[in-house]
């Protein structure tokens, strides 16, 4: 039977009474020294940002920190903290709804990006996606936010600085860009980015995987998440979701 220390490996951290290395840094050396962005990408990444990658990558994680207590993982947070539970358990409740439909769709869109810079061949791209995932476009377009979500062209511009800065290559800016142009020659009318194709961009510029474009997200929401949990700590009232009490869902017998 190996040795129970043999359970977990990690190159994470190392400690022992009195030492803890994150990633080989001392945590004291660490403490004071470096931002919250900057240690999550140490975290994640083994390395440090320079200062201009943290800063754009502090800009996304600003950019997606709330959206309304109509998003879904808000509501089901607020719900969760009008029935009593702690403020981690209302967290768990709202980030846990952060899947493919609500909160998915940045971590689509990196996938999108890297198939269509592979492949040279932006159309070629869109059909095969469509063919695959169904004819939604992770990324363009909001239902609520139109013309245009006011977050992605801000974004898109820190992420030209940074080209020009060269903090980043521009590529998966490029691609995002002929997809908004295909899309809008297709439908006719205008279908821009959103918060979601634009932070893609950022985190695919910054080198991450798009399976981690999802977790940091839910590292962002999950301060809009505790606000709004808290908030409604604050506020009293019980159980209010997910309609209001006067009225009735739509009773539908079977057939």
């Amino acid at each position: 039977m190996s040795d129970v220390a043999d359970w977990w490996r990690t190159s994470i951290i190392d400690m022992e009474p009195g030492r803890i290395d994150i990633r080989g840094r001392p945590i004291e050396s660490l403490i004071g020294q470096v931002s919250f962005p900057q240690m999550i990408w140490l975290m994640l990444r083994g390395t440090l940002p320079d200062p201009k990658q943290a800063r754009l990558f502090e800009a996304a994680l600003v950019a997606a920190v709330d959206h309304g207590p109509q998003a879904p993982s808000i509501a089901a947070a607020r719900m969760a903290a009008t029935c009593g539970v702690g403020l981690n358990n209302a967290m768990a409740t709202g980030v846990n709804m952060l899947g493919d439909v609500h909160g998915g769709a940045g971590e689509q869109a990196v996938a999108l990006y890297h198939a269509a810079l592979q492949h040279g061949d932006v159309p070629g791209t869109l059909d095969t996606w469509r063919k695959t995932h169904g004819p939604y476009l992770p990324g363009f377009g909001h239902r609520f936010h139109k013309p245009v979500d006011p977050r992605a062209p801000r974004l898109l511009e820190l992420v030209d600085q940074a080209v020009e800065e060269k903090v980043c290559g521009g590529g998966f800016a490029r691609v995002a860009r002929q997809i908004e142009t295909t899309l809008a020659a297709e439908k006719e009318k205008p279908v821009p980015m959103n918060i979601d194709g634009a932070t893609a961009v950022i985190f695919a510029e910054l080198g991450f995987e798009a399976p981690l474009a999802r977790g940091i997200f839910c590292l962002s929401r999950s301060v809009g998440i505790l606000a709004h949990a808290w908030e409604q700590q604050q506020q009293g009232g019980r159980n209010k979701g997910p309609t209001p009490p006067h009225y009735r869902w739509t009773y539908q017998p079977e057939s």
